[in-house]
């Protein structure tokens, strides 16, 4: 199983089955917060494991000293065929672990798998423009901005927000 140890006794790891419920639980709280990623329906644990399931690669941060999965990725194609050496990823932590940088371990392991996995360029086609957490630390990675779409994003509470489009090369 691959694995990455990072500070305060964070774990990067591919998913296990024991994971999903609460892998899931993370994810379903970012797609109900309805800030960040698109879905609009939480995933029963079932739906969980076969959506993580069917990525390239979906790692856990579990904390050592607590038992727990503290957060998720999944990394899969953003495209095909001519255009399928450009892979995409979702980021989740939960929330009373944010701060503790595990988004940067998350995001730093999945550009190691990415490229172990034939990538070459990693691409975001929709950071939400007010998730300023998250564009500070791909920004920080080395992350390049391509540009914004007006509106493309449809925050819960009905209004709409722009999105970031980034780019990473891999080699």
């Amino acid at each position: 199983m691959d694995m990455t140890k990072e500070k305060n006794f964070i774990i990067i790891r591919e998913l296990a089955s024991e994971d999903v419920p609460e892998a899931a639980a993370i994810w379903n709280k970012v797609v109900e917060d309805g800030e960040a990623f698109p879905q609009t329906e939480p995933l029963s644990d079932r739906e969980a494991a076969a959506f993580f399931g069917e990525q390239s690669f979906t790692a856990v941060a579990w904390d050592e000293e607590a038992g727990k999965v503290t957060g998720i990725y999944i990394l899969h194609p953003n495209n095909v065929g001519r255009c399928g050496h450009i892979c995409n990823a979702s980021y989740a932590v939960k929330a009373d672990q944010q701060g503790k940088h595990i988004g940067e371990a998350l995001v730093r392991h999945c550009l190691a798998k990415a490229k172990e996995l034939g990538f070459s360029i990693m691409q975001f086609n929709a950071v939400v423009k007010s998730n300023l957490g998250a564009r500070h630390l791909y920004e920080k990675l080395g992350f390049v901005k391509i540009g914004e779409v007006p509106g493309g994003f449809h925050m819960k509470d009905g209004h709409w927000e722009d999105i970031v489009l980034y780019y990473y090369l891999l080699h």
